[in-house]
């Protein structure tokens, strides 16, 4: 590689992609000798970029934190996967992500080429996002990215935890991979003081600092991280079978529901609907999507559930603007 501008932006991205690396390694990738490895990287520190060295015959470099974050350089995959990974975090469990996600997707589709461009807007237009609700426990970003550094440099974390029975607890733990399932951030580790595997919550996670102390890594007794999460939240509450009927056409249920649900016809005009939830909540607020009539088959707590919240809605108020005069004569409930 010959342009030593092009040169330079290639040197960039290599140290962003790895921690640390060998000089010789990284010469060899660039082409050049160590002298001009060792000119390109004076030349990147010119531009403000902090890159240390470490001398000797087995000398290196990599990219250190700095004063400020300095621009990044993105292959076309990396470009394309943290366009969608912003347009998703609006609707993340992490406090405080959805308006700096919009910000920061705001800049990387302005200097977007426009075929990478079509790329996202393809994935977009091919992907519904779920209707989930705002989950009530929210992930600390800070902790995450904390978590997030433990897990890549394999450095032994100290945390607070607080288990599911309020139990609080100080814990020292091996990070091995983060997981999101359900809504919900986990920590896969080997816990220290128990001598076994955890996956640990991060919304229930706090101050988790970084010990210093580097390991090893295990094997994890699972095919992979989310396996194992799954595992240990399927032990702890098993999902509820729903089934139920509704007059309406299968297709249009599909359309409408059929993501989280097995839909079947059932006569003229008429399908069958099953599916499996942590809880009733979900499956009470789909049945209320489809604008049709239904009969519940199982369990029955969904019919007492239903029947709570038509009571509740028919018993919903209305506020009328006051008239000229200051008057709201239809204030209150329906009669």
């Amino acid at each position: 590689m010959t342009d030593p501008g092009a040169r330079i932006l290639r040197l960039l991205s290599l140290l962003q992609q790895r921690r640390y690396w060998a000089g010789a390694d990284l010469a060899d990738r660039l082409g050049v000798s160590v002298r001009t490895l060792r000119r390109d990287v004076d030349r990147l520190r010119e531009l403000g970029y902090p890159v240390e060295a470490q001398r000797g015959v087995d000398g290196g470099y990599q990219l250190a934190p700095g004063a400020a974050l300095p621009p990044l350089v993105l292959d076309d995959e990396e470009a394309v996967a943290l366009t969608v990974g912003l347009q998703t975090a609006a609707q993340s469990a992490v406090a405080g992500t959805a308006e700096s996600s919009v910000r920061a997707l705001a800049k990387v589709v302005q200097v977007m080429p426009a075929r990478l461009r079509r790329r996202v807007e393809a994935l977009r237009a091919v992907t519904d996002p779920a209707p989930w609700a705002a989950p009530r426990q929210l992930v600390d970003p800070e902790a995450l990215a904390v978590v997030a550094q433990a897990c890549r440099d394999c450095e032994r974390l100290h945390f607070a935890y607080t288990a599911a029975d309020a139990t609080p607890s100080d814990r020292r733990v091996e990070p091995h991979r983060l997981v999101t399932l359900g809504r919900r951030w986990y920590l896969v580790g080997y816990d220290l003081d128990r001598g076994d595997w955890r996956s640990f919550r991060l919304d229930r996670l706090a101050r988790p600092q970084p010990t210093g102390a580097r390991f090893a890594p295990r094997r994890l007794p699972a095919e992979d991280a989310v396996a194992f999460v799954r595992a240990g939240t399927a032990a702890l509450s098993a999902p509820t079978a729903v089934e139920f009927l509704a007059d309406a056409p299968a297709d249009r249920v599909r359309a409408r529901i059929g993501r989280w649900a097995r839909v079947e016809d059932d006569g003229p005009g008429r399908c069958r609907v099953r599916m499996e939830a942590d809880g009733l909540d979900w499956p009470a607020f789909a049945i209320g999507t489809l604008g049709a009539e239904v009969t519940v088959v199982s369990p029955p707590e969904l019919l007492y559930l239903l029947h709570e919240w038509g009571h509740r809605f028919s018993r919903a108020g209305s506020v009328v603007p006051p008239d000229e005069h200051g008057d709201r004569p239809t204030e209150g409930r329906p009669p």
